[in-house]
């Protein structure tokens, strides 16, 4: 396996040498986080103006995502206060608080922020170049 494919899916670097003992510690950490980012990520999607079966979905998508593409092992996942009061504040002026429009443009603003940041990982933004001595 080429370095630029472990480097684009860190999974396949760390996945072969994965021990049961680590398996059970995860989901014994999966486990507790659970417990703890239903009802926080319910309440962030509600904070945002969106209904809150959307924070259940902005809060596991992304967690399956960084366990494939994520290179940290202590990094956090997922929906935060801020950036619920960021969508509100941003769509408020677009549609009303409930609307399928007001769904529609979050979707939206949530693509159009993915596609800004694909775009400046291909650019090299956001990685120093002391980061990238230390690996």
């Amino acid at each position: 396996m080429t370095p630029r494919i472990q480097r684009l899916f860190p999974i396949l670097a760390w996945a072969p040498r994965y021990t049961r003992g680590e398996a059970v510690n995860d989901l014994f950490a999966a486990l507790i986080v659970t417990i703890m980012l239903v009802p926080q990520s319910l309440a962030y999607a509600m904070l945002g103006g969106l209904p809150p079966v959307v924070g259940l979905y902005a809060s596991i998508l992304p967690l399956i995502a960084y366990a494939v593409f994520g290179t940290s092992r202590t990094l956090a996942v997922g929906p935060v206060a801020v950036v619920s009061l960021m969508t509100a504040a941003a769509l408020a002026p677009i549609a009303a608080q409930g609307s399928a429009a007001y769904l529609a443009a979050a979707v939206t603003l949530a693509f159009l922020s993915g596609l800004i940041l694909l775009a400046m990982a291909g650019c090299g933004w956001g990685f120093s170049r002391i980061s990238s001595a230390i690996r």
